[in-house]
């Protein structure tokens, strides 16, 4: 069954930032992710505005989860530290009610 990372970053260094841009589409690569969602126009209806919405699908929640603690995910992470505020979480999918 699929799985989401689902991500909300606010970005306060894009210089720094960039390091991890550079660094993690290795480890979404390594680990079968598709991005559903990356950055573009949203609306905050509840909760604190934060500025970057990214939503990846994974083939099942073991691989989004060994994309997380992979060492090439934390490399790029480490990038990223102090650069942005980041809220991750990996949930399983909804099984398809036609099946």
């Amino acid at each position: 069954m699929s799985a989401y990372w689902i991500a909300h970053v606010t970005v306060h260094d894009p210089a720094a930032y960039a390091g991890y841009q550079a660094l993690a589409p290795a480890a979404f690569a390594k680990f079968g992710a598709e991005f559903l969602v990356r950055g573009g126009a949203s609306e905050t209806l509840e909760g604190p505005v934060l500025q970057r919405h990214v939503v990846i699908r994974f083939p099942d929640l073991a691989r989004a989860r060994d994309c997380f603690y992979s060492r090439e995910y934390q490399e790029a992470r480490a990038c990223r530290d102090g650069a942005c505020e980041a809220h991750v979480v990996i949930v399983e999918g909804a099984s398809d009610p036609s099946s």
